[in-house]
């Protein structure tokens, strides 16, 4: 594993954030040609998404400080280096999207339809950085492709590589049948459904975490959530939406 990517004296760059980074640049680029795909102007998509990584960074960020004030006080730069995407810091980033794509005009599901790709391209990367450094372990395996954890000398199943390889493959299906939608948040709640199941399946070979209650020890926290996306797909699937005009 090599969870830095750069240290020099009080310099660390963690290669999680670099491909993160690479991941983030490449879903916004994706996001120029799938613009064009649903019939969105690709400057203002990109400027979407641009502001919604933007958003995420500076609430998650403001989150962060005001419930460590203290601790800011003293080490700003350390604490400011912790990772701190939250779930109360997502829901914040999303309604100040839909906020922004209401003020600028942007209709909703189509533009979810271009970033479908995008988002789980961007998935892919992050699963890559969470196997690089470690963070996404796996359950044990005698497989040859079976990753080492040093610390414990167990061969595991690797993860990351296997949700990377989920996620490119899922953004390759996406992006083919971004065209050929028939109706606006077709692409979303494929995109949704596809990820849920993918990540659901995962957690049969990632090492398991429970809740200390009854429900969490029923399923996995991970099942839950894909799950949740699963049924999320559902509900979109099922709502009457706009046909797209150039369905075939």
């Amino acid at each position: 594993m090599h969870p830095n990517f750069l240290h020099f004296g009080f310099l660390t760059i963690p290669t999680f954030g670099v491909l993160a980074a690479i991941g983030l640049m490449a879903s916004l680029t994706l996001s120029v040609r799938t613009a064009a795909a649903v019939g969105l102007n690709a400057d203002r998509v990109w400027d979407a998404g641009l502001f919604a990584i933007i958003a995420a960074f500076v609430i998650s960020r403001a989150l962060l400080v005001a419930t460590n004030l203290k601790s800011f006080l003293s080490y700003p730069i350390l604490l400011l280096m912790v990772p701190s995407l939250t779930p109360l810091g997502l829901l914040l980033t999303v309604v100040a999207l839909l906020v922004y794509l209401r003020v600028r005009g942007l209709p909703l599901l189509p533009l979810l339809d271009a970033w479908a790709p995008c988002g789980v391209l961007t998935w892919a990367f992050l699963a890559l950085g969470h196997y690089v450094e470690g963070s996404d372990p796996g359950t044990p395996s005698n497989l040859p492709w079976a990753t080492t954890v040093i610390a414990d000398k167990v061969r595991v199943h690797p993860v990351g590589v296997y949700a990377a390889i989920a996620a490119f493959l899922i953004t390759a299906v996406l992006y083919r049948l971004l065209p050929l939608r028939r109706r606006n948040g077709d692409l979303f709640a494929l995109a949704f459904a596809l990820c849920g199941l993918a990540q659901f399946l995962l957690t049969f070979v990632r090492e398991p975490a429970f809740f200390d209650t009854a429900m969490g020890n029923l399923l996995d926290p991970i099942q839950w959530v894909a799950l949740g996306m699963i049924a999320i797909a559902g509900i979109v699937w099922q709502q009457p939406r706009k046909q797209v005009a150039h369905a075939v």
